[in-house]
């Protein structure tokens, strides 16, 4: 394998790793031969998952723990370690939650109604999660004077939501859907973070970079929403799951040892309007 992009042997965190995304990096970074620990804050049956996930490979970990609790963090830290005999070389922080157009009218109204209890959930988990998941992976890889972090952002945090995109919701209801600010402005917040962690921890040896995607197809979409979302992309079609695969290999392999606190926009030409 490329020297660049090797990850073999190399013990990798992924947050929101029984995800539609997560999955297809836990998969990948599988098959090039990393350790990967996947934390979520519900473990499956390994039964349920072994058609999609390497259950019984010896490179492949479930570890319990919510991201918004420190104390399970450090306690996944501890079984990675014992796991693996090393701290971790790599973190992708790909756990968060967002609003879909499905979602009932109590949580997509106008923003003057967004109910506080959503926006403090959303931020939480977004943006508190990845912080606390920085303190302790990120900080455990800077005491080895080695490591990447992966922060996964969004377009809609560079970006307003354009909210035309979802009036189909009106005509089809009667009831309008607003794309609410939590999600944006917790993948907002991300974008700083990564600023100020790369800085931080420059000299210790520690990258961290910020992956910004923009939607992925699903088979249960609705067309309309789907019709509407790719009319904004030049590349034609929203993503595929794995198409996001390369640019997070890239961030977290010697190929990009030069860079840190920045981003990588991978967006189907979204931003480029």
């Amino acid at each position: 394998m490329d020297k660049l992009f090797d990850l073999a042997d190399r013990v990798i965190v992924v947050t929101g790793g029984l995800g539609q995304i997560g999955r297809e990096f836990v998969v990948e970074l599988h098959n090039r031969g990393a350790k990967v620990a996947v934390v979520n804050r519900k473990l499956p049956d390994k039964a349920a998952i072994a058609d999609r996930f390497p259950v019984d490979s010896p490179n492949f970990g479930l570890f319990k723990a919510d991201i918004v609790k420190k104390r399970e963090l450090r306690s996944a830290l501890d079984e990675i370690k014992e796991r693996w005999g090393k701290v971790p070389h790599g973190l992708v922080n790909n756990a968060g939650v967002d609003t879909q157009p499905s979602a009932p009218p109590e949580v997509s109204g106008p923003f003057e109604f967004f109910p506080e209890e959503v926006w403090r959930e959303v931020v939480d988990i977004n943006l508190t999660g990845t912080f606390l998941s920085c303190q302790i992976f990120g900080g455990a890889m800077a005491s080895e004077g080695r490591g990447s972090i992966v922060n996964v952002g969004s377009i809609y945090g560079l970006l307003s939501p354009i909210q035309d995109i979802y009036a189909y919701k009106f005509e089809e209801t009667g009831t309008p859907f607003v794309k609410p600010i939590a999600y944006s402005a917790s993948k907002s917040g991300l974008t700083n973070l990564t600023h100020y962690l790369g800085t931080y921890w420059a000299k210790k040896g520690v990258r961290v970079n910020l992956l910004v995607p923009s939607g992925v197809g699903r088979a249960d979409q609705d067309p309309r929403f789907v019709k509407n979302y790719t009319a904004r992309l030049p590349i034609g079609h929203m993503a595929k799951a794995d198409e996001y695969n390369g640019a997070m290999v890239f961030l977290l392999a010697d190929a990009s040892l030069y860079m840190t606190g920045t981003q990588l926009v991978v967006d189907g030409g979204w931003t480029a309007w």
